[in-house]
């Protein structure tokens, strides 16, 4: 065998003979087991950080729109690599190296599979959900974009999916159009309808709101955007640890979502994109690891999707994301997908007793979250009271100004849900918070 040049993009590498260390179910090894049913003890036992306290209590997650607990199995994944297999990738002939770059690209094609991509190829690690944003517009949105350009961003989507459009529309003189939404926070598909058009270049849309909790019909907004040739970008963040998703059933040209939402690390994310989408967009940033052949004269890149990822990417992170998909899909989604939508009924009745507190967002099917009011007293105020309860949940504007404005506010509290969280914990929530009620009555 050549010894392969350490100096370029990548070399053929084949599995170690003895290696010490195994990636998380890397391919060809088949999926996990599926758990039969779901019992949200299952997961809680797996999770180390639901069993401590904060405050002399036991702790309630319920801020997990903002980050999901990580299951021992993704902590046990990351010290298992930095202990037995930290190497750089794709370029080394040791190995180590080998090692890593399996872990690497069995993380590739999990995020592949489980997102229902046809191939691995198709599936760009980044930072994160915001990061993947960043990349499609300053590729896709400069090489396609110009002046009169329209890009849809319905009221309801996160900073991270409105503010990228409005910089690359600055600079192409495009415009960003807002898309309504009607009272119980859905998007105004008879809106959305008009607003499209042959300028429209791009719709924006989350597959499930960060704040409301709505979950809008994305497969049928894609199918009427491509009648006017327009791109779709589905911000998946909230969505994945939800519901199973299928970008092919979708048929969205960009799919994206950050592993912090989903179980995984922080600093770790991945970007789907159409293999002719992704094969017709310049690379972004420049560097290591995503050249073909570099000299003064000018410089040649690698191929999708490895140019799209300069420098040392996340390896560690990568391992752990594939070691949290591995746990999530364990559980039959479907049994899941119906527990957390049974809890949130519960909760949202609890709720209804506590006098003053409004919930924002009331669309059907909407996922777990409950952003809420409660009369006379500020949202940072409700946190630190339930904080003090061993109660953990969010307060602000939640990176979705737009949204909360549609209600008239600036500012809510919110409690999201996860599928280890339970009927007794949100008691827990509508007892406190009755009683912050009745301690100024």
């Amino acid at each position: 065998m050549t010894t392969p040049d350490v100096g370029a993009h990548r070399t053929a590498y084949e599995p170690s003979s003895a290696a010490p260390y195994e990636p998380p179910s890397a391919p060809p090894a088949a999926s996990p087991p599926r758990r039969a049913g779901f019992d949200p003890q299952d997961a809680r036992r797996d999770v180390p950080v639901l069993h401590r306290t904060v405050n002399g209590r036991p702790l309630v997650w319920l801020d997990n729109g903002a980050t999901t607990q990580k299951p021992r199995q993704v902590v046990e994944a990351l010290g298992a690599y930095y202990s037995a297999a930290n190497s750089n990738i794709h370029r080394g002939a040791h190995t180590m190296a080998r090692e890593a770059t399996e872990a690497y690209e069995g993380g590739r094609a999990a995020v592949a599979g489980f997102l229902g991509a046809a191939s691995p190829e198709s599936i760009v690690f980044t930072r994160g959900t915001t990061e993947a944003v960043n990349l499609v517009a300053q590729t896709w949105g400069r090489a396609n974009l110009g002046p009169g350009d329209e890009i849809l961003v319905p009221v309801l989507e996160h900073h991270s999916d409105i503010v990228p459009w409005q910089m690359i529309a600055k600079e192409k003189r495009a415009r960003v159009v807002p898309v309504p939404l009607t009272a119980d926070g859905a998007i105004d598909q008879d809106a959305f309808a008009d607003l499209l058009s042959f300028r429209t270049r791009l719709v924006a849309v989350s597959q499930a709101s960060n704040v409301l909790g709505t979950v809008p019909p994305v497969h049928e907004m894609t199918a009427l955007a491509h009648r006017y040739g327009a791109k779709v970008l589905v911000d998946g963040a909230q969505a994945v640890a939800h519901f199973p998703v299928d970008v092919e059933e979708l048929g969205a040209d960009f799919y994206v979502f950050s592993g912090h939402k989903l179980f995984g690390p922080t600093g770790i994310g991945a970007l789907y994109g159409k293999p002719e989408v992704l094969a017709a967009m310049p690379p972004w940033q420049g560097g290591g690891n995503m050249i073909d052949q570099v000299d003064f004269t000018g410089s040649t890149f690698a191929p999708v999707p490895h140019c799209f990822e300069a420098g040392t990417g996340h390896i560690a992170g990568v391992v752990g994301l594939h070691a949290a998909i591995d746990w999530l899909t364990s559980f039959d989604r479907q049994a899941v997908a119906a527990y957390e939508t049974a809890l949130l009924a519960h909760a949202e009745q609890a709720l209804a007793a506590v006098p003053g507190l409004e919930i924002l967002g009331s669309a059907p099917g909407k996922i777990a979250v409950l952003t809420f009011t409660l009369a006379g007293r500020d949202p940072a105020e409700v946190a630190r009271w339930l904080d003090a309860e061993g109660i953990a949940i969010r307060a602000g504007h939640h990176c979705a100004q737009p949204s909360l404005r549609h209600y008239g506010v600036e500012s809510a509290a919110r409690a999201s849900l996860a599928l280890y969280n339970t009927a007794e914990e949100v008691d827990r929530l509508a007892s406190s918070l009755l009683r912050l009620v009745q301690s100024s009555s």
